[in-house]
């Protein structure tokens, strides 16, 4: 009879060999890294043979964040019609368990146009001021 400890055996196993690994690939590349030349011109980043001139990453507004946010909110609140819609497909051969799922839908959907309506209303989607 096995104990439970040798049949985690193979974990441990396989757990030490992914460590031993990962430490060997980085004790190498540290020590054949430096055998290589390094240059400023080595170093500096690629872009379609270009000098790079300038900031790399330019601030954005915080109004792209916040378009960003607010697309993402109400797709994924679109994204719980779907699954609704099956199930309320198949709640409609009993009327009377298929009204509360309907009116919970309706509620959901009532707080998500009010939420759109108040993003309208502090012109949240205006690119520009």
């Amino acid at each position: 009879m096995d104990s439970q400890l040798s049949q985690y055996l193979p974990v441990l196993m396989l757990a030490a060999v992914a460590v031993a690994a990962t430490a060997g690939m980085m004790i190498l590349s540290m020590m054949l890294g430096k055998l290589g030349r390094r240059s400023k011109a080595k170093d500096t980043a690629y872009e379609c043979g270009m000098i790079p001139v300038g900031n790399p990453t330019p601030r954005l507004s915080m109004r792209f964040y916040l378009v960003a946010m607010l697309f993402i909110l109400f797709d994924i609140e679109v994204i719980f019609l779907y699954p609704w819609a099956v199930v309320y497909r198949r709640f409609l051969e009993h009327p009377a368990m298929a009204n509360p799922i309907l009116f919970s839908m309706v509620s959901f959907l009532g707080v998500l146009l009010v939420g759109y309506l108040y993003a309208l209303k502090k012109r949240a989607f205006e690119w520009r001021n």
